[in-house]
């Protein structure tokens, strides 16, 4: 067999039945126990060795950034509702919402989501979400930016890291109106002065 037929053969079902049960074990286990939950647990209770583990998800970031993609349909389903609006001060608040809300999955999420941000490492494997998010707060800064409503100098990458901080402290337990203030002082950062209620 020649190396492209090799390269256009399917995974075997036993590699993908392999993956799928680490994947979901993997989720399971970083809701209940954070994203540093033990990977060697993970593959145990997956049924597989830890070389296999190590295989299909090298580091914990690979693991974790699949786990996230299979997780991702929510917020697609939310960016398509906040797209029908028009108002772009009030998409971009939600757009920030929706991404708290992913962020807020698993406890200890928002630390290796703003490193990979910040780092900006080709080899992270969540670099490529992080900068797909990005990318689309910008958009949403910039259509607010248009209309008026928001700062020139924000940018996306920057409310990227607020929804991150937020979600975080909202992984440390704190809760409705303390949450609400904070949110208010982010967007009274990033909002123009002439705009502001």
């Amino acid at each position: 067999m020649s190396t492209g037929e090799q390269r256009g053969r399917k995974p075997r079902a036993d590699v993908q039945r392999n993956r799928t049960a680490l994947l979901e074990t993997a989720q399971r286990h970083f809701l209940q126990h954070g994203v540093g939950t033990s990977l060697e647990a993970v593959a145990k209770e997956a049924g597989v060795g830890p070389g296999t583990l190590y295989r299909h998800f090298p580091t914990r970031e690979a693991l974790l950034a699949a786990v996230l993609q299979t997780r991702s349909e929510e917020l697609v389903a939310r960016q398509a509702d906040i797209e029908q609006l028009d108002d772009a001060a009030q998409a971009l608040e939600q757009w920030l919402r929706a991404m708290e809300d992913y962020f807020s999955a698993f406890n200890g999420l928002p630390d290796p989501l703003m490193a990979a941000a910040r780092a900006q490492e080709p080899d992270n494997p969540l670099t490529i979400p992080c900068g797909i998010l990005i990318t689309a707060t910008d958009q949403y800064v910039r259509a607010a930016q248009l209309a008026g409503h928001v700062r020139a100098s924000v940018r996306g990458r920057d409310l990227f890291l607020a929804a991150c901080s937020v979600a975080w402290i909202k992984g440390t337990g704190t809760e409705g109106e303390s949450l609400d203030r904070l949110r208010t002082l982010i967007a009274s950062g990033y909002r123009r002065q002439d705009t502001q209620a």
